[in-house]
């Protein structure tokens, strides 16, 4: 459940694109670059075309590997990963054994497609049935137009992917603490194991994070590596050309950048691009405070008839920088709210927007608990308003007395009357 909600929480914010972006001249035919905390599109090109990811493939390799396997177990290659190797590799042979944990640093760092293959067949048995759970669990993320062929990347007409499909992986690839330290490195050592006598040196082929190579970026040369880059995964094969998926981070601002089909070091003039967009022209702001007042809220058939609504969490968005003031909101208060309630129960909802478009929303609930109004009982009723009773009690007994003193008076006059018979 908690995962559907966070999905449909994406979906929301995902509808969030900044329209007045200028273009920025990208060399990629797919790009895209979100808020990694919320999702929201800050900038896309042909974002949902289908195109060969080559071995930004590996981010959802890793993802399962991270979930589904032990990174203390020892591995040992067969034959069928050796013999199906192709592209780039770190030289596994049949027979021999590696932790688990080398493996996939060797996968994310290396790009290694004969560890992608090895880790596959660990998992699952086979590569297929492997294949099976990347294209699951894509679906589950939301990457609806991405299938799968095989766990490194290497091009098949049915293997294809979106760059927003990707950012949906990378962003919640970046949530896990293990990938996420493992694409911040560029370097990696395994050690001598039974089939290699010497250590194998790994060096990542993201270059963002340490080459200080020049490009061009909007006519100004710079170095490739980037402020803030912590992250994530390169591809290339001569099919999808140069693809990228990169994370970079700057105070409170996270962002992902995808780049597929670009061509030669342009993707990191791309990548580059699409960064400075994000960070120079969006800052991170809560739109939305916690515990913010909202509204005193109507309750049916409750004690206490009016519960104040406030503001459940913080709602931290990327908006154009000096643009709080231009977002609006609208409140929305749900129908027929009846007692009983709970402190912290969700009664209706803020929306948030910028030039017309849906930002976020936040929840507005109850700041107490509201208990029903019992049923009416004219007894309890009654003892509940003491002081009715008693000038109920005092009413009846002047009437009483009033009562008492007129037939007094009555059998007096009776008594001292004349009869007639005398008169």
């Amino acid at each position: 459940m908690k995962k559907i909600i966070l999905i449909i929480l994406f979906l929301i914010f995902t509808t969030y694109s900044i329209s007045f972006a200028d273009s920025l001249n990208l060399s990629g035919e797919g790009a895209i670059l979100i808020d990694s905390d919320t999702g929201q599109i800050l900038y896309q090109k042909n974002s949902h075309m289908k195109l060969h990811p080559a071995s930004t493939t590996k981010i959802m390799t890793g993802i399962l590997a991270l979930e589904l396997g032990n990174m203390n177990d020892i591995v040992t290659v067969d034959e069928e990963v050796v013999s199906l190797t192709d592209g780039s590799h770190i030289a596994l042979e049949p027979g021999e054994q590696l932790k688990f944990d080398d493996l996939l640093n060797a996968l994310l760092i290396e790009s290694a497609n004969d560890s992608a293959l090895a880790i596959a067949k660990h998992i699952s048995g086979n590569i297929d049935e492997f294949v099976k759970l990347m294209n699951g669990k894509a679906k589950e993320l939301g990457a609806l137009n991405t299938n799968f062929a095989n766990p490194n990347g290497l091009s098949d007409e049915h293997h294809l992917t979106t760059a927003y499909d990707l950012s949906l992986m990378a962003q919640y690839a970046m949530k896990n603490n293990g990938f996420k330290e493992i694409v911040s490195n560029y370097t990696y050592i395994i050690p001598k194991t039974n089939k290699k006598d010497e250590e194998r040196y790994l060096k990542s082929a993201n270059r963002l994070l340490y080459s200080n190579q020049k490009i061009n970026v909007n006519g100004k040369a710079v170095p490739i590596k980037y402020e803030g880059i912590n992250g994530v995964k390169t591809g290339y094969t001569s099919l999808a050309q140069n693809c990228l998926v990169a994370s970079a981070k700057r105070g409170n601002q996270n962002l992902i950048a995808v780049v597929l089909k670009s061509n030669g070091k342009e993707v990191y003039s791309d990548i580059h691009k699409l960064l400075n967009y994000g960070f120079d022209n969006f800052e991170k702001v809560n739109v939305a405070t916690k515990n913010y007042f909202v509204d005193n809220i109507e309750v049916k058939d409750a004690i206490n008839p009016v519960v104040a609504g406030i503001i459940k969490e913080d709602l931290p968005l990327s908006i154009p920088k000096g643009s709080i003031d231009k977002i609006d909101k609208k409140i929305y208060i749900d129908d027929e709210i009846e007692a009983p309630i709970e402190k912290g129960q969700v009664l209706g909802k803020v929306e948030y927007y910028f030039q017309g478009q849906l930002l976020g929303q936040a929840d507005i609930v109850s700041t107490l608990d509201v208990e029903k109004t019992p049923p009416i009982n004219i007894f309890q009723w009654f003892l509940n308003r003491w002081y009715i009773l008693l000038i109920g009690l005092f009413i009846l007994y002047r009437i009483t007395a009033i009562v008492k003193r007129r037939k007094s008076k009555r059998r007096r006059r009776s008594l001292y009357k004349i009869p007639t018979s005398f008169q």
